[in-house]
């Protein structure tokens, strides 16, 4: 399904490569960020899926959403139709919303969390925040600032839908932070956190108004 209709992954690679780039998540810090996103409109957007929503009702379009379906399907489809393209994250909870959604979108490239085949690839990551840092990382991003990237015991109002599991939840976004920080270790890319909860590695960076 997503192999017939992934784009060339050079896409990608022209898009992201030696660019300033903010990996954009949906923790409770987003909406507060919006301001600091509208400003630096030069930055690469990689969005995770459940702050689509938030950037599209303040006419701010991604650059590419990381997604694994379980976001709200019209903002997913108001990005891709906006000219996002949507890095598809596929595995066996989801294989409905493939198939309903992945038809449907012009700009795909699948990814994996196993081995990966033809045309869906593994960069890297667990949960949508985190696997947005990775790809910034595969395809050698200059810089790389998180907006929206809480990785505590809360979870963002933008984050799901519906969360079934909370306590799951949480120990999922505990592993992602741990990912970014082994990720810090080995990146060339200069790293940026706009969070109050600081990732090793990262730079903190403080967002000040006028």
């Amino acid at each position: 399904m997503i192999k017939k209709k992934t784009i060339d992954i050079k896409v990608l690679q022209r898009k992201i490569a030696r660019r300033h780039v903010m990996a954009i998540g949906a923790g409770d810090s987003l909406i507060s960020n919006i301001k600091f996103i509208k400003k630096n409109r030069k930055f690469v957007k990689i969005v995770a899926d459940g702050a689509t929503q938030a950037l599209i009702e303040n006419h701010i379009t991604p650059d590419i959403v990381v997604t694994d379906l379980d976001g709200d399907a019209l903002f997913l489809r108001k990005a891709e139709r906006a000219g996002a393209i949507m890095v598809v994250h596929s595995h066996g909870d989801n294989v409905e919303e493939l198939k309903k959604l992945v038809p449907t979108f012009k700009r795909v490239i699948g990814s994996t969390q196993v081995m990966p085949v033809e045309n869906v690839y593994n960069f890297g990551g667990f949960t949508d925040g985190d696997r947005c840092v990775f790809l910034a990382d595969e395809f050698g991003a200059k810089e790389i600032v998180l907006v929206g990237m809480e990785f505590g015991d809360r979870i963002g109002e933008h984050s799901k839908k519906i969360v079934k599991n909370i306590e799951l939840k949480k120990e999922k976004m505990k592993v992602g932070k741990r990912l970014l920080e082994i990720l810090a270790k080995r990146s060339h890319s200069r790293l940026f956190d706009t969070s109050q909860r600081p990732i090793r590695g990262f730079t903190s960076l403080t967002i000040q108004y006028d």
